[in-house]
């Protein structure tokens, strides 16, 4: 594949699995403040069409599309993720002022903001020509994707009924077992760059890898359950969808770079 057909495939790829998890997240963020707050609700629906928009106009390119173009289009979702970013950082602040109270955790809009930074960057680095991820951000990559595993499993565990309680003491095992792994993450990014080695890195991936599948099976059969309406939460199925294919997305970047270590 040339180097412009695999930046245009990268873009493309970015902005479909991307833009639905940004409209997602207007849309449970909207769902979680009060009736009063119809100001961030509005906003919130704005998002959640303003990303639609984008999603109807990505099927206009494939892969054979003029780079050029893509890059354009790259450049107005990247003003898109930096507004959903400001927006919810906006949130954020009013969270921790106490100038409104809603049923968003802080953590959780924070964890938001986070995936509409990494969106921003991953096509800011693009347009730039950078092919994302490339094998020297190993580390850092996954630093960003075990923080968000780790938010996701300790957001199952608080809106689960605690009733539920083997699944909570589950979701609590991830959790622990994931800052442990996030932790590790951190140490082996201080030791960069005499810490990139193959060995290192491969072992790094695997135990990532193996943690990531039994979290993802977790979430699988969670999201399964609240479908079937066999558990009880305050889990909305689409939120159990959307955090089964966030750590989809991770495993398929954990392959790509385990590919890149075998060369």
């Amino acid at each position: 594949m040339k180097f412009a057909d695999a930046i245009v495939a990268r873009s493309l790829d970015e902005i479909k699995f991307w833009s639905r998890i940004m409209k997602e997240h207007a849309l449970f963020l909207s769902l979680g403040f009060t009736y009063e707050q119809t100001q961030l609700i509005d906003e919130a629906k704005k998002f959640i069409s303003l990303f639609e928009g984008i999603e109807e106009r990505l099927d206009r390119f494939t892969v054979n599309s003029d780079i050029s173009q893509v890059k354009a289009f790259n450049a107005e979702v990247y003003q898109a993720a930096v507004a959903i970013w400001s927006y919810k950082r906006k949130v954020l602040g009013l969270t921790l002022r106490c100038e409104i109270r809603t049923n968003n955790f802080p953590l959780l809009v924070d964890h938001v903001s986070r995936e509409a930074a990494y969106f921003a960057n991953r096509l800011k680095e693009l347009n730039e020509g950078k092919l994302a991820p490339t094998p020297d951000a190993v580390i850092q990559e996954n630093v960003f994707f075990l923080r968000i595993m780790a938010d996701h499993a300790k957001f199952i565990g608080h809106l689960l009924d605690p009733s539920e309680r083997k699944l909570v003491a589950q979701a609590r095992e991830f959790s622990h077992d994931f800052d442990q792994l996030l932790f590790q993450a951190i140490d082996l990014d201080s030791m960069w760059p005499q810490s990139e080695t193959i060995p290192l890195q491969s072992q790094f991936l695997n135990q990532n890898k193996v943690s990531v599948v039994s979290l993802r099976d977790f979430k699988k059969t969670a999201r399964d359950l609240i479908e079937a309406c066999r558990i009880k939460s305050n889990i909305h199925p689409l939120l159990a969808d959307h955090t089964f294919r966030e750590a989809e997305r991770f495993l398929e970047i954990i392959d790509l770079f385990e590919t890149s270590l075998t060369g």
